[in-house]
């Protein structure tokens, strides 16, 4: 009861499609008539093949699906098909050209002949169970024969005609590949389950409608320039569902066959492979390197572009101008923006320091990368900044440069990649951020899971991009500059109240001293009052012309220092308490203020010591490295992160210690530099950090003195 109240479900279903099928097919017969020569002299055909359509839709709707007359109609369908195909090949000429096609449409308008036949033969024999069954499975074969080949001369029909036939072809050829693939699924599970579909078969009429569309599209004025553009989302949902329904159907197949050739173990191998499939499918199917392989299959072979240029640039919008609490910091998104362009899973932000160089500013997922102190030599970045050069790693491991526009080759031989780039498989690409012709950083982009060679597109995408990103970083980088420009306004008036104080201070001081000399009458608490008295006079003088450099004093008085001297008495004055060695490899005169070096030496040591555990000690190194001698202050504390040291270390008023002023490190580097100097740093989370000072030797500044003195003989 159950199966009969089923079946008369979906009878009264396939009757309600296929008399829609019916009435659409004939209403587009009738509005085409007009308009036959917008498909050349294939109109007729086409014309014919919708009046056969509604009359075989409505044969099924009055006497069924497997009635003599609904087959002979069929049967007359497929030929108006097939007739429509040959005109069409026949519209440009290929129907003499292409020698194949005339017996290919001879032959299958012959298999389709052959399926009326066969039902009339099947009335006039007794009928059998293994009789229907075999004439059922010789009329599916012949079906799906006939499917076979008529999809194949729609592919040929389409693929092989020129820019001006496909705009007249694109709607009849969608409108016959539509219904042939249907029948090739409905054939295809009748002969897998060894009887007729019904619920698939009843919504035929559903596609015939479709086909009678797609053919008024083709007939419309300017229904040639409207094209099925989906997005590049749309066709890898549809084509990974089919990719799902095509594993599901082998699987079933597989296990169909599994059933009927295994025997006695037939259940246990059925149900051993459906268990082994779903897992494998589970495993396979959401993996991402699965959806990355098929993206790259998708955008080489459907779309014209790799890119969808909309959807890439509403991505990047967002995560650039992404203002969530828990967003991550601008570059990290810098990163994050141009790695999900390519699907990169990591990469690095690089960006110049005060020298010049590209040192690491950030990483994003990519926390094994050993990155140098300086991860990009300032030689490099002319090349980057001339030729807004993208850096193809493949290639250049490869020695095969093939990607280099002409006159940048040779240029580009000279172009030393660093050695920590080079030998990291996961780094991909280098790709320079220009902000008018000027380099504010690059990244390094990880290799994505499925790797394939960048090409043209790839560099235009990632040098617009790129460009973006810089205006962003430049942008950044100059409010902070003015956030720090007016806070050094407002710490130079604080300072020059202190000054103002500090100097009436020390002019009061002055006076008494000099009042002292004349009214003391004890010659002994006279001379220990002007000693206590000059001695603050002179602190607080020295006090003062310190903080003269904040407002642009002159600099200090140079002289030649010993460094081996001066550093054991900063370690001597640090007790036995905290042992500060000092290592002197060889002796080392510098020119400097022996006063500011031995500043910036407490300072550094005194960091070391704050940021080690117990009695870990301190080092400083002496050496010399012509024409600088060189200090080293090694400690093994908690070191510092690399967002600490681009930008917090060096800026003032930015300090870690509880009460801290902020202004030691920088006023350290303010005093090298003031020096002729240079200071660096280099440390490491959780390993400790080496600060690294280069002051000139007395003899190299003692010889450029000489240089520049000396005059010059004719």
């Amino acid at each position: 009861m159950i199966a009969s109240a089923g079946s008369a479900i979906w009878q009264h279903v396939a009757t309600s499609t296929h008399l829609a099928g019916a009435c659409a097919s004939a209403t587009v017969a009738a509005m085409l008539w007009r308009r036959r020569d917008r498909f050349g002299t294939a109109g007729p055909a086409i014309i014919a093949s919708l009046m056969l359509t509604a009359g075989w839709c409505l044969a099924v709707a009055v006497a069924g699906g497997f009635s003599l007359p609904s087959q002979c109609a069929s049967a007359l369908r497929n030929l108006a098909y097939l007739v429509a195909i040959y005109r069409l090949f026949a519209s440009d000429g290929r129907h003499t050209s292409v020698t194949p096609v005339r017996p290919v449409v001879l032959v299958l308008a012959l298999v389709n002949l052959l399926q009326p036949g066969a039902v009339f033969l099947e009335s006039r024999i007794t009928a059998s169970a293994p009789t229907t069954m075999l004439f059922f499975h010789f009329n599916i074969m012949l079906a799906m024969l006939g499917v076979v080949g008529s999809l194949m001369l729609v592919h040929n029909l389409y693929i092989g005609a020129d820019g001006a036939a496909r705009r007249m072809l694109r709607w009849p050829s969608l409108a016959l590949a539509l219904v042939w693939v249907f029948d090739l699924n409905l054939y295809t599970v009748a002969y897998l389950g060894n009887r007729w579909p019904e619920p698939l078969a009843a919504i035929h009429g559903v596609v015939d409608v479709g086909f009678a569309i797609s053919i008024a599209f083709g007939a419309l004025r300017g229904g040639e320039q409207l094209r099925l553009r989906p997005s590049r989302a749309a066709a890898f949902r549809s084509v990974s569902l089919l990719v799902i329904g095509a594993y599901f159907f082998a699987m079933v197949a597989v296990a169909q066959w599994l059933a009927d050739t295994g025997g006695d173990f037939a259940r246990w191998l059925q149900f051993g492979f459906l268990l082994a499939a779903t897992v494998a499918a589970v495993l396979v199917l959401p993996s991402r390197r699965m959806r990355g392989w098929l993206r790259v299959m998708l955008a080489k072979h459907l779309f014209q572009h790799r890119y969808d240029y909309r959807g890439e640039w509403l991505r990047f919008t967002h995560t650039i101008g992404c203002k969530a609490e828990n967003a991550a910091p601008l570059h990290a998104r810098v990163i994050q923006a141009l790695a999900d362009i390519t699907e990169s899973p990591a990469g690095l932000l690089l960006v110049p320091d005060d020298a010049g160089d590209l040192v690491l500013a950030e990483r994003w997922q990519w926390p094994t990368a050993d990155v140098p102190p300086c991860a990009l030599p300032l030689g490099a970045i002319g090349f980057l900044e001339r030729h807004e050069f993208i850096l193809d790693l493949d290639e250049h491991r490869s020695g095969a440069p093939t990607s280099l526009r002409p006159g940048v080759a040779e240029e580009a031989a000279d172009f030393a990649v660093p050695e920590w780039l080079a030998e990291d498989p996961r780094a991909w690409a280098l790709v320079p951020l220009l902000h008018y012709e000027r380099l504010v950083g690059a990244v390094v982009l990880a290799r994505p899971p499925q790797a394939r060679r960048l090409d043209w597109e790839d560099f235009d995408l990632l040098r617009v991009v790129g460009q973006q990103l810089a205006s962003f970083l430049a942008e950044h980088n100059g409010q902070q500059a003015l956030a720090e420009a007016a806070r050094f306004d407002d710490f130079n008036r604080r300072i020059a109240f202190v000054m103002h104080d500090i100097k009436n201070l020390a002019s009061q001081l002055s006076l008494l001293a000099g009042n002292a000399e004349r009214h003391a009458e004890n010659p002994a608490f006279r001379a220990d009052m002007l000693v206590t008295l000059r001695s603050s006079a002179d602190r607080l003088g020295g006090l003062l012309a310190r903080l003269s450099r904040y407002g642009g004093g002159t600099e200090a008085r140079t002289e030649a220092v010993d460094l081996g001297a001066l550093s054991r008495e900063v370690a001597a004055s640090y007790g036995e308490g905290r042992r500060v060695t000092v290592i002197e490899r060889e002796p080392c005169l510098v020119t400097g203020s022996r006063h500011a070096i031995e500043q910036v030496l407490r300072h550094l040591v005194q960091n070391g010591i704050d940021a080690s555990s117990g009695e870990m000690p301190v080092f400083i190194s002496l050496s010399a490295d012509d024409p600088y001698g060189r200090i080293e202050i090694v400690d093994s504390g908690h070191g510092m992160s690399p967002e600490f040291l681009r930008t917090r270390l060096f800026r003032p008023f930015e300090s870690s210690k509880p009460g801290g002023f902020g202004i030691g490190a920088y006023e350290a580097r303010e005093l090298v530099r003031g020096m002729h100097g240079r200071l660096e740093v280099e440390s490491r989370e959780g390993m400790g950090t080496r600060f690294v000072i280069r002051l000139l030797l007395d003899r190299a500044a003692a010889a450029a003195t000489t240089d520049i003195t000396q005059p010059r003989v004719a």
